[in-house]
């Protein structure tokens, strides 16, 4: 495994840790909730748009280069592929699936990281742990599709919830790759401001759709109900300021494989407040599934730094 970074602070490690394991899973809750009142690509567009523009500002007020073309021009790919694909997915398929279920298979993003981390593959998979581990997990994730496709909800086209997820995943992990192997060194130390350009051009390409599938003109903003405005000020401040711009700079100092690992923790978290807050129903075929892609997970963790 990479070592870590020589001058990176352990505490500023566990922090960054806890804002993409804990506020992320608790983020597809408030995704749910912020549908009931928003469409899926209006709630991005407005998500992302404050968001970024808050974070920009804050980059400006500390006196961070922030127009830099170089940062820019990449903070554009990674915000397309990274924030825009990988949101725009979990949100349309929030509008077939439970939040806890979006979690669970959105727990295959790990996977998938290694699967794709083509300079780790020597690290990843010379052992024999690590193999069973990556199989094992995609097992996991075959049992809460074919669990969907048994589903009662397979009349509301549910299954089309599944396949556009595990499409937003895969999205994800090649974002998350390119944001790792891509970066300069002069994006590294200005980690928040490509956050703030990311979420920024995710907006932009929110705002488009928004406009062209007809979230804008179908919405109206009075008729929002306050519990939804509420959800989508934690999203904008816990989830996408604290949380993304932790995990993009985690990638700067952790391995990528490590850091994917949220995506085992999160579907925890999402299953708890669903259970709890939202009384959503988990069915033991799918706490199943969980349980053997947090096998796999266990199976990965053990191999040789």
């Amino acid at each position: 495994m990479e070592q870590q970074k020589t001058g990176v602070s352990k505490v500023a490690i566990i922090v960054a840790y806890f804002l993409i394991y804990v506020v992320w899973g608790s983020t597809y809750y408030f995704i749910g909730v912020t549908l009931d009142g928003l469409p899926p690509f209006l709630l991005g567009a407005l998500r992302f748009t404050a968001a970024g523009l808050i974070l920009l500002a804050w980059c400006l007020f500390r006196g961070e280069p922030v127009f830099k073309k170089s940062l820019i021009k990449k903070s554009m790919i990674s915000g397309i592929v990274l924030l825009f694909i990988d949101m725009a997915v979990v949100m349309l398929a929030q509008q077939y699936l439970s939040s806890s279920l979006v979690a669970i298979i959105a727990s295959s993003t790990a996977i998938w990281i290694m699967a794709f981390d083509v300079p780790m593959w020597k690290s990843n998979f010379r052992s024999i742990p690590v193999v069973a581990g990556i199989v094992i997990g995609f097992l996991g994730v075959a049992m809460l599709y074919i669990e969907q496709l048994n589903f009662n909800e397979i009349n509301d086209h549910g299954e089309y919830g599944v396949l556009i997820l595990i499409f937003g995943c895969i999205s994800w992990s090649l974002g998350t790759l390119y944001a790792k192997y891509r970066s300069s060194a002069e994006e590294e130390v200005n980690a928040f401001a490509g956050s703030a350009w990311q979420m920024l051009f995710a907006a932009a390409t929110f705002w488009l759709f928004a406009f062209v599938i007809g979230d804008v003109k179908n919405t109206d903003l009075t008729a929002v109900p306050s519990y939804a405005w509420y959800s989508l000020s934690y999203l904008i401040v816990f989830g996408s300021i604290f949380a993304y711009s932790a995990y993009v700079w985690l990638l700067k100092v952790r391995p990528a494989t490590e850091v994917g690992t949220h995506a085992y923790v999160n579907p925890f978290i999402a299953v708890f407040i669903g259970m709890t807050l939202g009384n959503e129903n988990v069915t033991y075929i799918q706490m199943a599934g969980l349980v053997v892609i947090l096998l796999s997970v266990m199976l990965v963790s053990r191999r040789k730094a």
